[in-house]
């Protein structure tokens, strides 16, 4: 009896073992990807961003996206740098992390005037990332950005 015991408790174990990547993986496919797959090993800025237009002279960092992907009113997901690109009026760009803080599913790319979740229907404002419509409690965090020309770079 303790062998059989032990089988159903294996066999539980690779249940496991095959279920939990497949849940976790649930939301990180994202359609809309950006055309760039840079990504520097961002450390999640604490300090919001009200408006990426200034400029630096850092420039070490690859293009996220081009001013002409993001949509006045709409955002654009740059997928490999988990970051979401908001231009509410024209010129204005922020930026977000593009990870929904309900489930940790990736947002998707819009011209909606939101920032909408497909896994659960979260949706978050273009201009702060808060929260418009839950189940989310809490806004998408802040990521520092720079605009130079056309392009987007994260600061």
């Amino acid at each position: 009896m303790t062998a059989i015991n032990r089988r159903r408790a294996l066999a539980g174990s690779a249940a496991v073992a095959v279920g939990v990547p497949l849940l976790a993986a649930c939301g990180s496919d994202d359609d809309s990807t950006a055309t760039d797959s840079s990504s520097s090993g961002s450390s999640g800025s604490s300090e919001p961003s009200d408006s990426g237009s200034s400029s630096s002279s850092g420039g070490t960092a690859d293009a996220l996206a081009s001013t002409s992907d993001v949509p006045v009113g709409g955002c654009f997901v740059v997928a490999a740098a988990k970051v979401v690109l908001t231009q509410p009026t024209e010129g204005d760009f922020k930026a977000f992390s593009a990870t929904c803080t309900h489930q940790g599913c990736s947002v998707e790319s819009s011209s909606d005037g939101e920032i909408p979740c497909p896994c659960h229907g979260s949706r978050f404002s273009i201009e702060d990332g808060s929260v418009i419509t839950g189940p989310a409690t809490s806004g998408l965090a802040a990521v520092d950005i720079t605009v130079d020309g056309d392009s987007i770079t994260q600061a």
